[in-house]
C-alpha cells in the first residue's frame, strides 16, 4: 500500500478520476482535481475555509428550485458561464452575438401570435419589440420560435415570485418572410438575488449586485447555432458594470419614446408608448 502524502495526493486522485469509462469524463474529473488541489495549495486552504465552502455549495442546492438556479448565478457572477458561453459561440462577426441564459428562465412558456401582449395585465410602459430574423447571407428563417422573458417594471421575475401562471414570458413563432413582433413592457435594470449564498458572497465585496434593463431572447431552429442572448436599453444604469458580465455593445438598443397612435401589430396605441427594431441574425451549423 503506498502512502498517501501531501506531495503525491494530486497525481494518485487524478489517476484514479482518468479511470472514467467515458473518455471525456475521464479527462475533466482528471483536470478538475489537479486545479482543485493547485487552488487549495496556492490559497493555503484552512479546514475552517474548506467547511465554510462546503456550508456554502450546500445552501446554494437548498435555494436552488425549479424557479430559481441558484448555481447558474454562482457561475455567472464568477464569469465562468460567459467565459463558456464565449468558446463556445464563436460566430461569424455578422452574427447577433450570445451571452448568458441567467438563473431565471423557466420551460413551458405559452404560445403567443404576433404582437401578442405577454405583460397583458401588468403596470409599465407598452414596449414593442420587432424585426426580422435571417441568416448571415440575409435570407429569413421563417417558423423560428422566440422563447422571450423578462424583469418586470420593478426589476422582478415571475420566478422569484409565488405565482401559478406565466408571467411576463412566452414564445413567438416568427412569420414566414422573417418578421417578429413582440408586445411587452420596459423593464427595469435590477439586482441579482441578495437573499442567497450568492448574494451573501457578493455582499462582502465591491462588486456591483445590480445588471442594467434587458430582455431575454432564445432562439434554437435545425440547421442554425443556437442562441441565447439579450437586447440591452440604451443608455441603461450598469451596463459597464453588469454583474454577470453579458453586456455585449451590439445587443445595446434603443427603447424609442413613441406618442399614442398606430403600432408596429398593426394596431394602436392610446398612451404613449416605446419601440426597439432588431434584427437577430443566426449562423448557420457546419
Amino acid at each position: 500500500m503506498q502512502p498517501i502524502t501531501e506531495e503525491n495526493i494530486t497525481g494518485l486522485a487524478a489517476q484514479r478520476w482518468a479511470s472514467a469509462h467515458d473518455p471525456r469524463l475521464a479527462e475533466i474529473m482528471a483536470a478538475l482535481v489537479r486545479h482543485l488541489h493547485e487552488f487549495a495549495r496556492e490559497v493555503r486552504l484552512t479546514e475552517t475555509e474548506w467547511m465554510a465552502a462546503i456550508q456554502w455549495l450546500n445552501r446554494a442546492g437548498q435555494t436552488s428550485d425549479d424557479k430559481r438556479e441558484e448555481f447558474i448565478l454562482a457561475s455567472d457572477v464568477l464569469g465562468l458561464s460567459m467565459l463558456v458561453v464565449q468558446m463556445n459561440h464563436r460566430l461569424d462577426p455578422a452574427a447577433t452575438p450570445a451571452t448568458v441564459l441567467g438563473p431565471f428562465h423557466i420551460e413551458g412558456s405559452p404560445q403567443l401570435g404576433f404582437g401578442a401582449d405577454m405583460s397583458e395585465g401588468l403596470p409599465g410602459t407598452p414596449l414593442y419589440i420587432h424585426g426580422t430574423v435571417r441568416d448571415l447571407g440575409g435570407k429569413p428563417v421563417g417558423g423560428a420560435v422566440l422563447d422571450v422573458w423578462q424583469a418586470d417594471a420593478e426589476g422582478v421575475y415571475e420566478a422569484q415570485l409565488d405565482v401559478d401562471e406565466a408571467r411576463l414570458r412566452a414564445k413567438y413563432t416568427i412569420r414566414e418572410d422573417g418578421s417578429y413582433c413582440i408586445r411587452t413592457i420596459t423593464p427595469r435594470g435590477y439586482s441579482i438575488p441578495m437573499d442567497g449564498p450568492v448574494g451573501d458572497l457578493i455582499g462582502r465585496t465591491a462588486i456591483s449586485h445590480s445588471r442594467p434593463a434587458h430582455v431575454h431572447f432564445l432562439i434554437d431552429v435545425p440547421g442554425y447555432e443556437p442562441l441565447v442572448t439579450h437586447l440591452f436599453q440604451e443608455g441603461a444604469d450598469y451596463l459597464d458594470s453588469d454583474v454577470v458580465f453579458g453586456t455585449k455593445r451590439e445587443l445595446i438598443v434603443a427603447f424609442e419614446p413613441r406618442e399614442p397612435g398606430p403600432t408596429p401589430d398593426g394596431g394602436t396605441s392610446d398612451r404613449a408608448w416605446a419601440e426597439t427594431r432588431y434584427d437577430f441574425v443566426l449562423q448557420p451549423r457546419p
